[in-house]
């Protein structure tokens, strides 16, 4: 889809369909509704607007024929009310026009500002609304959604060309993500991860290194070996790095979850809870594109992305519960549940990311615990940091994706006591999330940490908010606008 910047006004857009916003019937005289009301006529616009209910509530959108006296075919209105920020605003108001086209091939969207962050949401809005998983379908749909997207502000400038260029970098990395995440998991394992990566990396211009099972095991990360025990497909520990041109003073390090498939190894998922079990690699996708948006917009940061690539699998080989393993750290773990098994492959790959690359900040992405989801719902994340400020400055990123803070509650540690090792990886049932997260404290040492329990947004069964149904790319937008933040290009 083809996205530009306009300053046509509203009767020479020559487009399909022409697309207002407005979060309320009362405008000033410089908004489109205002000049649509011109053009309408005053008493029989508002008439319309009544007959059709509309009281440009969140949701709403009111639709007529043009006027002859524009070029355009179609005006759609869409209602914004409840809608905050200006970015926020961009984003639904772009994705409305997209998902307003009925057939329509171009359209016109007027923007509510002729701001850089209006102009970069907008086209993030469009391209997340267009977005479509077709990869495995023998026929394309009948309806592709339009050609071309007109974002028409009073000026244009080259700092909203730039904004627009930014905008559609980091809607196609989202876009990575969810394909990654919608990907079947017969076709997605660990070794086709690092090619997938490696191709990217390749056409983006940043660094990878894979591990394959051989330096995993002289690596003794026998935690994460473990976990790929049952499982025929070997494992991937896949490295990416951006390092600008010119030396970074910050270098930031993202580690992803990445279980191609979730079994639940010997303690087997039940067959309804298995089914969805391809998107436990979530936490992977989103490091690979956080990667790949930082390269694609060359932020002065050094940027790292560390990925646990493997199966869960219940093979003759599949690691028990009673089993004890002996981490990259050294620490020896107790298995408990062989269902909880993505902490133990981001305990050696945090270990290692930590060793090895000596991150001022280190943020990991997982699916990790259900126990996320039932305290926070399907739709924000939990956040665990050990330090306040960078857990305020990462919040601060957060706009459009939700996440909570949630304790790293010091009291729930004795709940990793073992009698056999030096730590159980898993606890009660009760505060099972923070217990996940203490147990990967263990392995972060100093470092300024952040992890993200993404179990609830990753992958939706309905579409909510800017996020369709499947893979969501969530956590994306966040780690590259933090990115952006520490660059000074907010």
């Amino acid at each position: 889809m083809k996205i530009t910047v306009t300053s046509d006004t509203l009767t020479n857009l020559a487009v399909d369909l022409v697309v207002i916003g407005t979060s309320s019937l009362e405008v000033e005289t410089d908004h489109p509704l205002s000049a649509l009301e011109s053009l309408l006529g005053k008493e029989k616009l508002k008439k319309l607007l009544a007959d059709e209910g509309f009281k440009a509530k969140r949701g709403q959108t009111f639709r007529i024929h043009a006027p002859e006296s524009m070029k355009a075919r179609w005006i759609a209105v869409v209602g914004l009310e409840g809608i905050q920020g200006e970015g926020e605003i961009a984003f639904q108001l772009a994705a409305a026009a997209v998902g307003a086209c009925r057939g329509q091939k171009t359209v016109a969207v007027f923007l509510p500002g002729d701001t850089p962050v209006t102009v970069e949401s907008a086209a993030q809005g469009a391209l997340s609304a267009a977005y479509k998983y077709t990869a495995h379908r023998s026929t394309k749909p009948e309806d592709e959604g339009p050609k071309a997207v007109s974002l028409v502000v009073k000026k244009e400038s080259a700092e909203l060309k730039k904004a627009l260029n930014t905008g559609k970098i980091l809607a196609e990395a989202v876009a990575f993500a969810r394909d990654l995440v919608n990907a079947p998991p017969n076709e997605l394992n660990p070794v086709r991860m690092a090619e997938i990566a490696q191709k990217d990396a390749k056409a983006r211009g940043y660094g990878i290194e894979v591990y394959g099972k051989k330096e995993l095991q002289q690596l003794k990360m026998e935690l994460f070996l473990a976990v790929n025990k049952g499982s025929a497909i070997e494992p991937r520990m896949i490295h990416v790095v951006h390092k600008p041109k010119k030396k970074a003073k910050t270098r930031v390090v993202f580690v992803g979850k990445g279980l191609t498939f979730d079994s639940g190894g010997l303690c087997i998922k039940p067959a309804d809870a298995m089914i969805d079990m391809k998107c436990d690699m979530a936490g992977a996708a989103t490091t690979l594109a956080i990667v790949q948006a930082a390269a694609r917009l060359d932020l002065p940061v050094e940027v790292h992305g560390v990925i646990g690539a493997t199966e869960n699998m219940s093979g003759s080989h599949a690691y028990r519960p009673g089993d004890v393993y002996r981490s990259y750290l050294g620490k020896t773990v107790e298995i408990i549940n062989t269902d909880a098994e993505g902490r133990l492959v981001l305990a050696d790959v945090l270990a290692w990311a930590v060793k090895e690359l000596s991150p001022d900040y280190l943020v990991d992405h997982a699916t990790l615990t259900g126990a996320c989801m039932v305290a926070l719902g399907n739709f924000r994340a939990g956040l665990f940091a050990n330090d306040d400020a960078f857990a305020e400055s990462y919040l601060a990123a957060a706009d459009g994706e939700n996440f909570w803070r949630l304790p790293l509650d010091a009291e729930l540690r004795s709940q990793l006591e073992s009698q056999v090792a030096d730590l159980k990886h898993t606890g009660s049932r009760f505060g099972g999330t923070i217990t996940a997260a203490l147990f990967l404290k263990e392995f972060v040492g100093d470092a300024k940490w952040i992890h993200l329990d993404i179990a609830g947004p990753a992958f939706l069964d309905r579409p909510h908010g800017r996020h369709p149904k499947g893979g969501t790319g969530f956590g994306v937008a966040t780690g590259v606008r933090f990115l952006r933040s520490l660059s000074g290009r907010a």
